[in-house]
């Protein structure tokens, strides 16, 4: 019998409640039913919502914001990131992916399949415990000057 057959006949056989809704009995009450199918599977997401993996914060603690094209580089001393009992699985897996060939922000968070700035919080962790550094992008302020390559370009040119 499906699901839907069994919510029906439950909604046909029970008296409305105060609340207009008929009193469905708890399923655990019951125990499992046959064909009932469990709530976590590959279409319900992922167990651990991106909230808890981050415990609530929204953003880094380092001083400096991750920007998507930002490189995470492991440090030396993260040799081994499985032994400290202190990180997530999800840190792991990132000074692990880093290890075997540096990464930016946002190709993490897509490795990963996790939202962008649930990657900057877990790698802001990472950068404050130095087990990674972030070598940023230039700034655009200290680009050169367009005048300046264009001396350059004419410089090899005259050559």
């Amino acid at each position: 019998m499906s699901d839907a057959t069994e919510r029906n006949q439950l909604n046909q056989s029970s008296p409305p409640s105060r609340f207009g809704r008929p009193d469905v009995p708890n399923p655990s009450d019951q125990g499992p039913t046959p064909g009932h199918h469990h709530w976590f599977d590959d279409e319900a997401g992922p167990v651990v919502r991106p909230y808890a993996m981050t415990r609530g914060r929204t953003s880094a603690a380092t001083r400096h914001r991750l920007d998507l094209i930002a490189v995470v580089v492991p440090e030396p001393a993260a040799d081994d990131p499985g032994r400290d009992q202190t990180l997530s699985p999800e840190h792991v897996e990132i000074v692990e992916r880093c290890s075997e060939q540096p990464q930016s922000i946002a190709e993490l968070a897509a490795g990963l399949d996790l939202p962008v700035g649930v990657v900057r919080v877990l790698v802001g962790d990472l950068v404050e415990d130095e087990l990674v550094h972030v070598t940023r992008p230039v700034p655009p302020a200290e680009l050169p000057d367009v005048s300046i390559l264009r001396e350059v370009i004419n410089g090899l040119r005259a050559l």
